[in-house]
């Protein structure tokens, strides 16, 4: 089949793996935990952006400040010298989630902190997109899109994953929680840097398709003009 000589991840598996159903499942979590969380994520972020007008400045300072004006990020240690567009992004994940709810099973009885009995077999499930808007948590701005709540004196700060699950958390935690976001930095300051992205309709209220990740019904109508010049109409994948 010659997929030795292929080194991308599925070719990997394909060589490794005799099991099909299990390979159909591998392929099915490649699109559903890496294709669709990314342009799900990417799609609130620029609506985000786009009804915030100061934010989408303050990370175009920070990359020219950071990268240098119309100079290409070149290496992932500018990358990491990106502190409020790591905050931008996570504070947009915050309020909208990819996966907005997860379900987990209780292999054994337990009880959780708060006293409260869980039976083996039981389902438990979580809402990130629930837990991110709770005042107890995220304080009287929780509804805010604020990426200064995760900077201290300018440099980003790691919340306690079980107060922020959307990477999961601990034992359970993303195993592609870093590739996920090097994407999502790249894709993001790559079209924030080379076009202006404007809502073609206005727009104060996301409404999500039913499904496992937060897929927007209908995707997002955008009017895109290059910073420089041309003008084209685009649209976001959902």
């Amino acid at each position: 089949m010659g997929f030795p000589t292929h080194k991308d991840l599925l070719s990997r598996f394909m060589t490794s793996i005799n099991d099909e159903t299990y390979l159909r499942d591998i392929v099915i979590s490649f699109l559903l935990a890496r294709r669709d969380t990314i342009a799900s994520a990417l799609t609130s972020l620029f609506w985000l952006l786009a009804n915030h007008p100061e934010v989408e400045s303050a990370v175009l300072s920070e990359a020219d400040r950071v990268i240098g004006p119309n100079q290409d990020l070149t290496n992932l240690e500018q990358m990491r010298e990106l502190h409020y567009l790591q905050a931008t992004i996570y504070d947009s994940m915050r309020l909208y989630p990819p996966i907005q709810f997860d379900c987990k099973f209780c292999l054994e009885d337990d009880v959780l902190p708060d006293g409260t009995v869980v039976k083996r077999g039981t389902r438990v499930t979580y809402h990130p997109y629930a837990m991110g808007r709770m005042e107890e948590i995220w304080g009287p701005d929780c509804l805010e899109f604020k990426p200064e709540k995760w900077l201290k004196d300018g440099v980003f700060f790691q919340e306690n994953p079980l107060k922020y699950p959307v990477f999961q958390a601990r034992l359970r935690v993303c195993l592609g929680k870093e590739m996920a976001l090097v994407k999502l930095k790249s894709v993001a300051l790559l079209l924030l840097r080379g076009f202006h992205i404007k809502l073609a309709v206005p727009c104060t209220s996301l409404r999500f398709s039913p499904g496992l990740t937060a897929t927007l019904n209908g995707g997002l109508p955008v009017m895109v003009r290059e910073r420089k010049i041309g003008n084209i109409v685009h649209k976001i994948p959902p």
